[in-house]
C-alpha cells in the first residue's frame, strides 16, 4: 500500500482511538450528573433544572465522538444475517461496494450539522428548556465527531480495498 495512504490510515485510526478513549469517560460524567440529580431530588427534595439536559448533551458528545472508534472495533450494529458468515475478503468487498452509500449518508449528516451550526452561531441559539443553555458548543462537538467518522470511514475503505486485493493493512 502507498506510504501516503498508510500514513493517512494510521494517523486517522490513532486519532479516532484517542477520541474514543476520551469519549469513553464521558459516560461517567453523565452518570455522575444523573446520580447528583437523583440524590438531590430524593434526599433533599431539591431538583435541578439543568441536570437532565446536561446529561443529554454529554451523551450526545459521547456517541458522536466515539462513533469513529466504534467503527474501528467493528462495534456498530448491522443486519448481518448473511454478512457474519462471509469470509473477511467478501466482507471487505461488500464494504467497498457500500462505501458510496455511507459517504452519502454521512455527507448529508455533516451538511445538516454545518447548516445547523451556522444558524446556531448567527442567532445565538439557546435550548428551548427553562434552563436555556447555548447549544453551539454541543453542535461543534457533534460536528467534530461527524468529521472524524467520515475520515475513519475513508480509512476503513482503504483497509477494505487492500483486503480485497489480498493485502493487509496493519
Amino acid at each position: 500500500m502507498n506510504k501516503v495512504i498508510k500514513g493517512y490510515v494510521d494517523g486517522i485510526t490513532a486519532t479516532s482511538k484517542a477520541f474514543g478513549a476520551m469519549a469513553m469517560y464521558l459516560l461517567f460524567g453523565m452518570l455522575g450528573i444523573l446520580f447528583f440529580e437523583t440524590c438531590s431530588r430524593t434526599f433533599f427534595n431539591k431538583p435541578w433544572i439543568w441536570t437532565v439536559e446536561m446529561a443529554q448533551f454529554v451523551m450526545a458528545a459521547y456517541y458522536t465522538l466515539g462513533g469513529a472508534y466504534t467503527l474501528i472495533i467493528d462495534g456498530h450494529v448491522r443486519m448481518d444475517l448473511a454478512y457474519a458468515k462471509w469470509s473477511p475478503k467478501n466482507k471487505a468487498l461488500a464494504d467497498v461496494l457500500t462505501f458510496a452509500l455511507i459517504m452519502l449518508y454521512l455527507g448529508v449528516l455533516l451538511l445538516g450539522g454545518i447548516i445547523s451550526l451556522e444558524y446556531s452561531i448567527k442567532y445565538r441559539q439557546k435550548s428551548y428548556s427553562s434552563w436555556a443553555p447555548p447549544v453551539t458548543p454541543i453542535k461543534i462537538i457533534m460536528l467534530i465527531g461527524m468529521t472524524l467518522m467520515i475520515l475513519q470511514v475513508i480509512a476503513e475503505f482503504f483497509k477494505d480495498l487492500a483486503k480485497v486485493r489480498g493485502k493487509e493493512v496493519k
